[in-house]
């Protein structure tokens, strides 16, 4: 059964729990073991958890939030939330205290699940400051033995209460999820912030089901395929388009250890399906791009030459031929092996801007990668790239189960069933889209044969001293794909020049000077080192595409996961970079 047939995310899933109890859905991995999960199991501590949440009076309407790394008690408590009829707020756990009580304070929400003690300590430090917050339910208690406040308890304690609720009133369960109506508040999550404050956005069941019955048809995903997840759950594309969508379809979820065991789990998982941001992508071509360089000559030779040809073949839309299939089956079949990559049929890339470059040489390694386009208001997809022949410069097709138009000045629009029932402030649902119905993504791009392009965001536009337009996405993405360069800010905004702020791929950039017997002590002495700020002047020389930067400054630190300048999907929130780092800005055309 599907959630074509259900009004809700909760009765999809205790559909398939009545149908399909025993069968595996998720897979955690614990002490080195991958344990499975079945259906059952998951319905037994959701219902556990639900139940303990009606009883703390966690129903319709009601806000309850989730501060925790993607795990299967995430999972458990998303369900269980909106099966008692709440709405479930999905919390970046990187998000530093100040951002979290905002968005606690903005939701209005009551109860908080937390991960461990260093959540924890977060959550009341802020609590304070955050009146409509009533209680904070511990997942992990270690550390945590001796601890007691009032308002916190244990997990265990908590789901153990709910199962004895569960017990004594037989049905009530049932009878909760059964009322849960396909217009109610599904989830409440935050927009990117990217360009600007981040949002709480409302989807409704009925929004997230579009979503989710429309990407099962347009992607074939199965409960033959499995999933790596290692995406943070609060990002709406690894929530809907990710989760409930393998939830819908039968879909294994691994789920990873942490985001530094991504490329040792996807060798051992070997996924059929997978969703990634670029930086993902990005990670895995430059491990290639590195690795080849300490490879034999004849080694590095052959690579290049599949690939190279292979490249040749995807750019002219030909087939394969007999010495490809053989280049495919002893060099690149191998390179696709490596990375975990070799049962790949369903890639998707998506949340950030990609380049081509990348999506050209995933399609030679022998990776048919999708782009999969859209905003969180949309429940995470507006456009698919199809199957088949690449355009590497497109986005995709607008999904046949929604609208999507160019306004006469370029943005995009969307509009149907998907798009979010509004924003969220403090309980009340305000309009997010015009009286027409379309909302406007503040995206500018163009239909081009049928397939979006993108080719700005609405205010990222650099007008330099005489009036010239650039839109800094194309040279920003095509830098990236460089090995040694992580990200990119493109700035000279009323400048006769354009400059580049650049952001290290330390590691990489770390083995390139030790190689080199090149001292550094530090990740700014590193930047500043004399033969690593050629080496980047060169790589943006080579991979400019077309904009010429007078000057360039690289960022004397590493940029993490978490990071204020970061967003979760490790995307540039531009104006806080520009902002943080305007004296280095100020140097550079000081020089020029």
């Amino acid at each position: 059964m599907t959630s074509s047939t259900t009004s809700s995310v909760p009765a999809m899933v205790f559909a398939r729990v009545g149908a399909q109890g025993p069968v595996t859905i998720l897979r955690k991995k614990d002490r080195g073991i991958w344990q499975a999960i079945t259906w059952a199991m998951l319905g037994a501590r959701v219902r556990a958890i639900g139940m303990a949440l009606a009883d703390s009076g966690i129903g319709r309407g009601q806000v309850a939030g989730i501060l925790a790394e993607t795990g299967p008690d995430w999972i458990a408590a998303d369900i269980a939330i909106q099966g008692a009829g709440g709405i479930a707020l999905g919390l970046t756990p990187t998000d530093p205290g100040d951002v979290t009580a905002e968005t606690l304070r903005a939701s209005g929400c009551r109860l908080v699940f937390v991960e461990n003690e260093e959540q924890l300590d977060k959550v009341l430090e802020i609590r304070g400051e955050c009146p409509a917050l009533q209680r904070i339910v511990i997942m992990d208690m270690k550390g945590l033995r001796e601890f007691s406040d009032p308002m916190c308890e244990s997990l265990e304690a908590f789901a153990a209460r709910g199962a004895a609720a569960d017990a004594a009133r037989p049905g009530a369960w049932d009878a909760a999820v059964a009322s849960v109506q396909a217009g109610d508040i599904a989830i409440l999550a935050a927009t990117s912030g990217t360009s600007e404050a981040a949002r709480l956005v409302a989807l409704s069941h009925a929004n997230v089901l579009a979503q989710v019955n429309g990407a099962a048809a347009a992607t074939g995903q199965g409960a033959s395929d499995e999933r790596l997840a290692f995406l943070p759950l609060s990002l709406v594309a690894e929530r809907v388009f990710g989760l409930y969508l393998a939830l819908s379809c039968g879909t294994i979820s691994n789920l990873v250890e942490s985001a530094e065991t991504v490329p040792e789990n996807l060798q051992e998982v070997r996924p059929t399906v997978m969703f990634a941001i670029p930086r993902i992508w990005e990670k895995l071509h430059a491990a290639i791009t590195v690795g080849t360089s300490g490879a034999t000559r004849l080694q590095r030779g052959l690579y290049r030459w599949a690939i190279g040809r292979a490249a040749a073949r995807v750019a002219a839309g030909g087939a394969p031929g007999a010495l490809d299939a053989l280049l495919d089956r002893l060099v690149l079949k191998p390179v696709r092996t490596t990375l975990g990559l070799d049962r790949l049929r369903l890639a998707f890339v998506g949340a950030a801007p990609v380049s081509a470059e990348l999506m050209r040489w995933y399609r030679a390694l022998g990776v048919e990668l999708r782009q999969a386009y859209g905003v969180a208001e949309c429940a995470g997809v507006a456009a698919l790239s199809p199957a088949g022949a690449l355009r590497a410069e497109a986005v995709g097709a607008p999904v046949s189960y929604g609208e999507l138009l160019v306004g006469d000045d370029g943005e995009v629009l969307l509009r149907g069933p998907h798009v979010a029932a509004g924003l969220w402030q403090n309980g009340v649902l305000l309009p997010v889209t015009d009286a027409e119905g379309w909302f406007h993504t503040g995206d500018l791009g163009r239909l081009d044969a049928g397939q979006l392009v993108l080719t700005g965001r609405r205010g990222d536009a650099i007008v330099a001293a005489d009036g010239k337009e650039t839109l800094p996405s194309a040279f920003e993405n095509a830098v990236k794909l460089s090995p040694f360069i992580a990200d990119a800010v493109l700035v000279g905004h009323g400048q006769a020049r354009l400059g580049c702020l650049v952001m290290l791929e330390h590691d990489v950039v770390e083995k390139w000077a030790q190689d080199r017997n090149i001292p550094f002590t530090s990740a700014l002495s590193l930047a500043r080192a004399a033969e690593v700020v050629e080496l980047i002047a060169g790589e943006l020389r080579a991979r400019s595409s077309g904009v010429v930067v007078a000057e360039f400054r690289i960022v004397g630190q590493r940029i993490e996961p978490g990071d204020p300048e970061v967003t979760p999907a490790m995307r540039l929130r531009r104006h806080f970079v520009l902002k943080k780092y305007d004296d280095l800005i100020d140097d550079m055309y000081r020089a020029a």
